[in-house]
């Protein structure tokens, strides 16, 4: 699956949940929104009505978005042993060349986003310059300001 979204089982089933939720119950609340909204009269000066359609719009982008993750996902199985390099789905704290406080971020998909790290795509110059990396690797990967290096601190699942 070359645009295989990879997820872990447990990001998946939270996926599937809402998406299950927003089709279902998301959609009847919606409807009645609307309806509800059609009642108070003229539409093109219901502020409520057109409230109710923004909601629906942004509401079935998500569906959309989601139905296509899930068409699209990869279950990763993260081990909780201890890691060697970096593969999707773990966690890797770095060092920016030139600087001394490590930045821990999440090799994964935007879906997997926690509180605590950053979440950088493995698709992206610096997720795909980090895969295969371990705790004592310097990579390079091109930014917008130019070639940037970051040093490989810690690897965690």
């Amino acid at each position: 699956m070359a645009d295989a979204h990879q997820l872990s089982q447990e990001t998946h089933d939270r996926l599937a949940a809402e998406f299950e939720d927003l089709t279902t119950r998301g959609r009847i609340d919606i409807a009645r929104k609307i309806e509800t909204a059609r009642e108070l009269g003229d539409l093109s000066e219901n502020g409520d009505y057109h409230a109710a359609k923004e909601e629906q719009g942004k509401m079935e982008g998500r569906i959309l978005h989601l139905e296509s993750i899930l068409q699209k996902a990869e279950i990763v199985e993260l081990s909780t042993g201890s890691v060697d390099v970096v593969a999707p789905g773990t966690i890797v704290a770095v060092v920016y060349e030139g600087d001394d406080e490590p930045e821990r971020m999440l090799v994964g998909s935007i879906e997997e986003q926690r509180e605590d790290v950053l979440v950088v795509s493995p698709r992206s110059p610096l997720g795909a310059s980090l895969l295969g990396s371990a705790v004592g690797d310097t990579v390079s990967f091109e930014a917008p300001s130019g070639m940037l290096a970051v040093r490989v601190v810690a690897i965690e699942r």
